[in-house]
C-alpha cells in the first residue's frame, strides 16, 4: 500500500507550508496569492471570533517520496540512501509517545508541499468566573499574562473576553507572539514587562522560562500554571508554580508548589484572599499582644518616673498577661474577611509583619494606656485630698506628721499619713481601679482589632463569635476575682462601686475613639501609597 501524511497545526503555519488546495468539490488547485491572501482573511475573522483556529493538510505517497511507501523503521533506514536522513527518519518514526523528541527541521522537510484541506474553529471558552476573578486581581494589584500557543487574534480576543485587556485598550505593547518579544532588545523586554497584564502568543516551552527568569530581575513575585511535561521547568522555576489537578500530569504536579483540585483559575485567586487573610489576622494577633505590653510597660514606666506608689503589683501584671490577654488574641485569629483585603496592592517581599506605621500607632494607643491606667489612679488619690504633689513625693509621707492628715479634705483620712500609700485596705482600692481600667481597655482594644485598618462601622465585632467570647470569659474572670472575696484577698483589690464603674469608662472608652482615627489615618496613607505605586507603574 502507500502512505498519507495528514497534517493538523496553527493555521497560520500549515497553510504557509502548502502549495495547493483541495475545493468541496474534490479538485486540487493552486494556492494563489489571491487565495493565500483570502485564506488569512477568513482565518483571521474565525481567530478574532475567538475561536482556536487549527487548518487541516494532507501529502499523498507521490510527494512523499520514499516515505510512501515505508512501512517499518527498517525499511525507512533501507529506502534511504543519505545517512544523516537515515538517522533522522528512523528517530522520527519511532513510537508516538516519543513525539516530543522529533525535531523541528524533520517536521519543515516532511510536512512541505502539502495539500490544504482547510480550517477548523474550536470554541474553547473561559470559564464564566474567570472574567470576574481576573476583575479582581486587577484591583488587587495583581498582574495577570497568559501564555498561549494560540494565534495573535485569538489570544487577544479571548484576553479581552476575561478581563485581561479591556474591551477598547490598545494592546500594541501588551500583545506579543513569542518570536516578536524575544527579538527586542533586552531592557526594553524588561521595560515592557514592568506595567501591565500581557499576553504572549506561539510561545516556546522554553519561553515560560525566560519570562519568569525576567520578572525576578524585576523583583515581581510570579506565579506559573501548568499542566503538560514540557511547563514542568518553569513551575519549578516560578517562585510559586501551580499544576492543574485534572488536567495535568504527573510531571507537573511533581515540578509544582501547589496543585489545583479543580483546574479553575478563580480558585488560585481565592486562595490568594484567603493568604491575605490569613496575614492580616496573624498580623492582627501579634500587634494586639505587642500593643498590651507596650501599654503595661509604658504604666509601670511613667508611674516609676514620676514617682508614683505602683499601681500594679507583679501579681496583677501576670493575670492580665496569662488570662486576660490570651484569649482575645487567640480570638483575633478567626476574624471574618476583611471586605477590602482585594483592593490593596500587594505588600513588598521584604516588608516587616509589624510596618512603620502599625508600630506608631500602637505607640500611641500604648500611650494611653498608660496615661488612662495611671490617670484613674491618681484621680482616686486627688479625690481623696491627696495633691499630686503629695503623690509624687509619697514615700517622704513619714516626715509630714498631722500636719499632712489636717490639710487633706478626705473624709476618712487615716491617722497615719502612709498608710494611705502603702496600707493593703487602703491602696488596694486605687489598684482595683487601674488594674479595671487596663482590662477594659484591652478587651475593647481587641474588639476594635476585628479588621486591622476597616472602621468598626464597617466590620462589626458581632461578626467574629469567638472575638466575643474571647472578651466576655476573661472580662467575667475579672469580675469574679473583683467580687469573689477570697480571690480578692489574694490579688489585693476590693469590689468596685456604680460610680467607680463609670469612672473606669470614661478612662477606658476613649480607645475606641483613637483606634478610629488611626485606622482612618492609615487608610489615608496606605490609599496615598497605592495611588503614588499605581501612577509609577503607569508611567
Amino acid at each position: 500500500g502507500s502512505n498519507i501524511l495528514l497534517v493538523k497545526g496553527a493555521s497560520e503555519m500549515v497553510a504557509a507550508r502548502c502549495k495547493r488546495i483541495q475545493l468541496e468539490d474534490g479538485t486540487i488547485v493552486p494556492i494563489t496569492p489571491e487565495i493565500r491572501k483570502q485564506l488569512l482573511a477568513k482565518f483571521d475573522e474565525m481567530a478574532r471570533t475567538p475561536l482556536r483556529c487549527l487548518a487541516m493538510a494532507y501529502k499523498t505517497a507521490d510527494s512523499l517520496g520514499e516515505l510512501g511507501v515505508v512501512n517499518t523503521p527498517e525499511e525507512a533506514a533501507d529506502l534511504l540512501a543519505d545517512p544523516a536522513y537515515h538517522r533522522a527518519v528512523l528517530a522520527a518514526l519511532q513510537t508516538h509517545s516519543q513525539s516530543q523528541y522529533y525535531s523541528q527541521s524533520l517536521y519543515a522537510q516532511i510536512e512541505s508541499d502539502m495539500i490544504l484541506v482547510g480550517f477548523c474553529g474550536i470554541k474553547d471558552p473561559a470559564r464564566p468566573e474567570a472574567a470576574e476573578a481576573i476583575l479582581k486581581c486587577r484591583k488587587a494589584g495583581i498582574r495577570v499574562m497568559m501564555i498561549t500557543g494560540d494565534s495573535k487574534e485569538t489570544a487577544v480576543a479571548i484576553a479581552r473576553d476575561v478581563n485581561i485587556f479591556g474591551k477598547d485598550e490598545n494592546v500594541q505593547n501588551n500583545a506579543f507572539t513569542g518570536r516578536e518579544f524575544f527579538a527586542l532588545p533586552p531592557n526594553v523586554q524588561l521595560e515592557l514587562l514592568k506595567r501591565g497584564n500581557k499576553v504572549f502568543c506561539r510561545a516556546e516551552p522554553s519561553d515560560k522560562q525566560k519570562l519568569i527568569s525576567m520578572l525576578e530581575q524585576l523583583e515581581e513575585i510570579p506565579a506559573m500554571t501548568g499542566d503538560g511535561v514540557n511547563d514542568a521547568p518553569a513551575l519549578q522555576q516560578a517562585a510559586i508554580g501551580i499544576a492543574m489537578g485534572i488536567t495535568g500530569t504527573e510531571v507537573a504536579k511533581g515540578a509544582a508548589d501547589m496543585i489545583l483540585a479543580d483546574d479553575n483559575f478563580a480558585t488560585i485567586v481565592t486562595a490568594v484572599e484567603e493568604g491575605r487573610n490569613i496575614y492580616a489576622n496573624m498580623q492582627t494577633f501579634i500587634c494586639f499582644l505587642i500593643s498590651c505590653n507596650i501599654g503595661e510597660i509604658v504604666t509601670i514606666f511613667f508611674a516609676t518616673l514620676l514617682g508614683l506608689p505602683e499601681p500594679l503589683t507583679p501579681m496583677h501584671l501576670l493575670w492580665v498577661n496569662l488570662v486576660t490577654d490570651g484569649p482575645p488574641a487567640t480570638a483575633l485569629g478567626f476574624n471574618p474577611s476583611d471586605p477590602a483585603i482585594m483592593t490593596h496592592l500587594p505588600r513588598p517581599r521584604h516588608e516587616s509583619i509589624l510596618s512603620p506605621w502599625l508600630l506608631t500607632r500602637y505607640v500611641i494607643t500604648g500611650l494611653y494606656v498608660g496615661f488612662a491606667t495611671i490617670g484613674i489612679f491618681v484621680w482616686w488619690y486627688l479625690d481623696k485630698g491627696v495633691s499630686f504633689q503629695q503623690l509624687s513625693h509619697w514615700a517622704e509621707c513619714g516626715t509630714w506628721g498631722d500636719a499632712f492628715a489636717h490639710s487633706a479634705e478626705a473624709p476618712n483620712w487615716p491617722k497615719q499619713p502612709c498608710d494611705i500609700f502603702s496600707a493593703m485596705r487602703l491602696k488596694a482600692k486605687p489598684q482595683s481601679l487601674s488594674l479595671s481600667v487596663l482590662v477594659t481597655i484591652e478587651m475593647l482594644k481587641a474588639l476594635s482589632a476585628v479588621s486591622l485598618d476597616s472602621s468598626l462601622l464597617r466590620v462589626q465585632p458581632w461578626q467574629n463569635g469567638w472575638l466575643l467570647l474571647g472578651v466576655a470569659v476573661p472580662f467575667a474572670l475579672h469580675l469574679l476575682v473583683l467580687y469573689c472575696a477570697p480571690l480578692a484577698k489574694l490579688f489585693g483589690l476590693l469590689p468596685l462601686t456604680k460610680a467607680e464603674w463609670i469612672m473606669v469608662l470614661k478612662f477606658s472608652l476613649p480607645i475606641v475613639i483613637l483606634e478610629e482615627i488611626l485606622k482612618t489615618v492609615g487608610r489615608h496613607f496606605k490609599d496615598l501609597k497605592q495611588l503614588a505605586m499605581t501612577k509609577l507603574k503607569e508611567a
